[in-house]
């Protein structure tokens, strides 16, 4: 959002804090944290996802929890530099990958991939390399997280897919 299209000031940025922080606050909650009435933070917060700011709601889920035990990361070496537009129609393809970026450096991609266990990551990689355009992977398996409240760790990101194996609308995934 641009400084431009809608005024967002510093009350704002303490809304959308709080909503990141915990998104099933009450509108009474944000408005003790921020000095509002709960009237006036849902004027805010209908302004802010009419604006596009606030995106969406979600619920926290422990990939784990769901069968998704196994994580790796996927560097992604393409023929003839892939359009990022191509990358991301594969990344949607797979359920398992629960983030998909274009990065710098010599790999064209980078893919955030779970999986059930490592035979699974196996043919989820197996599947990825078949793409036509792909030259070469390079993986890295988690072995823990370091930082383990992170989104990358599944503190505030869903598991890709709603169970082990359920296709994906491809809704969840990004690049």
């Amino acid at each position: 959002m641009t400084a431009k299209s809608t005024p967002f000031d510093e009350i704002d940025r303490k809304i959308v804090a709080t909503l990141m922080a915990n998104a099933r606050a009450s509108f009474s909650e944000i408005g003790a944290e921020v000095g509002l009435s709960a009237t006036a933070v849902k004027r805010r917060v209908d302004r802010l996802r009419r604006a596009d700011v606030i995106t969406g709601f979600r619920a926290t889920v422990r990939p784990s929890a769901l069968g998704w035990r196994t994580e790796a990361y996927i560097e992604v070496y393409c023929d003839n530099a892939a359009p990022p537009r191509r990358l991301a129609e594969v990344a949607r393809k797979y359920p398992e990958i629960a983030a998909a970026m274009t990065v710098t450096g010599a790999a064209d991609a980078l893919l955030h991939v779970r999986a059930t266990d490592v035979e699974h990551f196996e043919e989820v990689l197996e599947r990825i390399r078949s793409e036509p355009f792909i030259r070469k992977t390079i993986s890295y398996m988690v072995l823990s997280h370091l930082l383990p409240d992170s989104p990358e760790a599944g503190a505030s990101e869903s598991a890709p897919g709603a169970l082990p194996g359920a296709a994906a609308n491809g809704a969840g995934n990004l690049l």
